[in-house]
């Protein structure tokens, strides 16, 4: 697939992903899929709201589990460099059985990185500035864009524990098709309570604010496969 094909500019997403003209203007290139990065990370899930499934484009509202993922991601290493970023998938697809993500939001601090997501994946990243309250993630996080606000404070207990898996990522395309990547994770895992809270014209709604079911994951590797359209 030629990334020339993915108008950057219209990669679906909801409203908090929208990408404003003064920051299209400003993007560089950016690196091809894969992409191979190091991170750590705190995830939260929850069952998913009444109005989670509508915001997925209607092609994508199919098997389904009903569980919303969010996280906060500072990656260390990516092959543009190291970026914080926030993130959500309304519910988990069963993409012919294998558990796979949907992401209408997500944001990231870097330019190259917005590139680089909407390119290679039809990602509908936009831009960020993050606050980082301890000096290792997990703990204390707050992400910010225009209009939209997301904060997360974890709580861990018990020990870091490896941890291991495997799924896809589906993205709707700009004409309308979906591009699908195999994506892999390793590292250390540790359990956690996610306090978050939610603004937004529309995130709250299915994002819920609350006390969440988590895990804070360290020394992680993951790696964002070369997508093939569908």
């Amino acid at each position: 697939m030629s990334r020339a094909a993915i108008d950057v500019a219209g990669v679906p997403g909801v409203p908090e992903s929208a990408l404003a003209a003064d920051v299209l203007d400003r993007l560089p290139g950016s690196a091809p899929a894969p992409w191979r990065t190091r991170l750590s990370a705190v995830v939260w899930v929850h069952r998913a709201a009444p109005a989670a499934l509508q915001q997925l484009d209607p092609a994508l509202r199919r098997r389904h589990l009903p569980v919303t993922v969010g996280a906060f991601v500072r990656y260390a290493d990516t092959p543009v460099g190291p970026y914080s970023e926030v993130l959500a998938s309304p519910v988990v697809l069963l993409d012919h059985g294998i558990p796979a993500a949907s992401i209408p939001f997500i944001a990231v601090e870097s330019l190259a990185s917005i590139h680089g997501g909407r390119a290679n994946w039809s990602l509908p990243k936009t831009l960020a500035s993050f606050t980082w309250r301890t000096p290792q993630p997990g703990f204390g996080v707050q992400g910010a864009g225009r209009g939209w606000g997301v904060t997360a404070a974890a709580r861990v207990a018990g020990p870091r524990i490896p941890l291991a898996a495997a799924g896809r990522d589906v993205q709707p395309t700009p004409e309308g098709g979906e591009l699908v990547a195999g994506l892999t994770v390793r590292g250390l895992g540790r359990a956690a309570r996610v306090r978050v809270d939610v603004d937004g014209p529309t995130l709250p709604r299915w994002l819920l604010s609350g006390d969440h079911a988590g895990l804070v994951l360290s020394r992680a590797r993951m790696t964002f496969g070369v997508p093939r359209r569908r």
